[in-house]
């Protein structure tokens, strides 16, 4: 019995697909490092009036009781430049605004197109392309994420963010739009966009009609 390209491109993504995303979990720090690096750059470099620092790993904390729960090398913090009343009760107690960002929450995009790949008949050199040349653009893609969600954590939840914003004319409006683009829209749109790029000749092969209808 002879399987046809599309059942065993199916066949193989289900077997390639699970495993892809324990090698992403399991290495999920090596995997977040790049894309801290970029959106590190990014804030520093772009607005270093509002961001002072990006640093890698951050500590999990019991908000009721202080105490540390864990410390997570895949998480990431950011030092801001705004200061905030960190007392919700008597006397004021000024502080500057400091937050945690989980990058993985964008990086499923990058096991889902390695799974695709590794699913695709390729040579053993367009593989490692194009896993090389995916890994680039989807750091890209999750950096673009947690630039918007820095900005969204800084300017739509702290109210102080929020009026440095209106001084600076920045418009909430878009720093919403571009994080509910980079959290909603990037992760499972680009990885797809990109295997059908790479791998047209594939789709054409799935899509061609048998032969004899």
């Amino acid at each position: 019995m002879t399987i046809s390209p599309l059942r065993r491109f199916m066949l193989a993504a289900m077997l390639w697909l699970p495993f892809a995303f324990f090698l992403w979990f399991a290495f999920k720090a090596q995997f977040a490092w790049p894309v801290m690096q970029i959106a590190k750059m990014v804030l520093l470099h772009g607005w270093p009036h509002l961001f002072v620092d990006v640093l890698a790993g951050a500590d999990e904390i019991n908000a009721a009781t202080g105490a540390l729960i864990a410390h997570h090398a895949d998480w990431m913090q950011v030092n801001s430049n705004i200061l905030y009343n960190a007392v919700k009760e008597g006397a004021p107690k000024y502080a500057f605004f400091d937050y945690i960002i989980n990058p993985m929450i964008y990086g499923y995009c990058v096991p889902l197109f390695a799974g695709l790949v590794m699913a695709t008949p390729l040579e053993k050199w367009q593989r490692v392309l194009q896993i090389g040349v995916g890994l680039f653009v989807l750091s890209l893609t999750q950096a673009f994420g947690v630039v918007a969600e820095a900005f969204k954590m800084l300017g739509l939840q702290l109210p102080e963010g929020t009026a440095k914003m209106h001084e600076l004319g920045y418009s909430l409006e878009l720093i919403a739009l571009c994080y509910q683009f980079g959290y909603l829209i990037l992760p499972p749109l680009v990885p797809a966009v990109l295997w059908i790029l790479f791998n047209r000749s594939f789709i054409e092969e799935l899509t061609r009609p048998p032969e004899g209808t």
